[in-house]
């Protein structure tokens, strides 16, 4: 009885190690900014909009919901590309020191 208790413990330990043992560096991936996020929104809509074409030329969506739905992704495709634009902008823009000339 000793030994089955002693090795249900004993996997029981192995079992917890295993699932919550975290190694001394973890990898994080690449750090996200606004602009890569934006980025990626954008080909998504993009892509949203190719399958919207094809759906709506398979008949698939009647003539109201296509126009509509279509409206609606051009709409936040220029946000999306407006918002690129401005973040691209003040990154290109020079830094000024506050004589007014460029540093």
């Amino acid at each position: 009885m000793t030994a089955a208790l002693l090795a249900c413990m004993l996997i029981t330990f192995g079992a917890v190690v295993y699932v919550f043992y975290l190694p001394g560096r973890l990898y994080l991936g690449p750090q996200k900014t606004r602009l890569s996020y934006l980025r990626e929104r954008r080909e998504v809509v993009y892509e949203n909009l190719r399958d919207l074409n094809f759906e709506y030329k398979a008949g698939k969506f009647p003539d109201a919901d296509y126009h509509a739905l279509k409206a609606s992704l051009e709409e936040e495709a220029a946000a999306v590309l407006a918002e690129i634009a401005q973040l691209e902008e003040s990154a290109n823009t020079p830094l000024q020191n506050k004589r007014g000339t460029r540093v």
